[in-house]
């Protein structure tokens, strides 16, 4: 009867070691885990501020391109009014 005892406690001490093990090891991953969210937070923060910085530009250039799309049909208009006036033969000369 004490023997089955001695071995029933050995037993739950090698259970208890292990579970303690297991414990460590689950404590290590989720360390592990917690820092790699970490790293992928950092990097899509850095992202996001690059993606504004991109959006930023992209709006600058699209006004400048809107600007210039003004500046072009403008100087077209004029363009095609003083080839109206050369065409009817207008002479400010007469």
């Amino acid at each position: 009867m004490m023997e089955a005892i001695k071995k029933k406690m050995q037993m739950l001490k090698l259970d208890k070691e292990n579970a303690l093990d297991r414990a460590e090891q689950a404590e290590a991953e989720q360390k592990q885990a917690e820092e790699r969210s970490k790293q992928l937070e950092d990097e899509l923060a850095a992202m996001q501020k690059k993606l504004k910085g991109t959006e930023d530009e992209l709006d600058k250039y699209s006004e400048a391109l809107k600007d210039a799309q003004e500046k072009l049909e403008l100087a077209e208009k004029k363009a095609a009014d003083v080839s109206i006036r050369v065409g009817d033969g207008f002479n400010p000369h007469i």
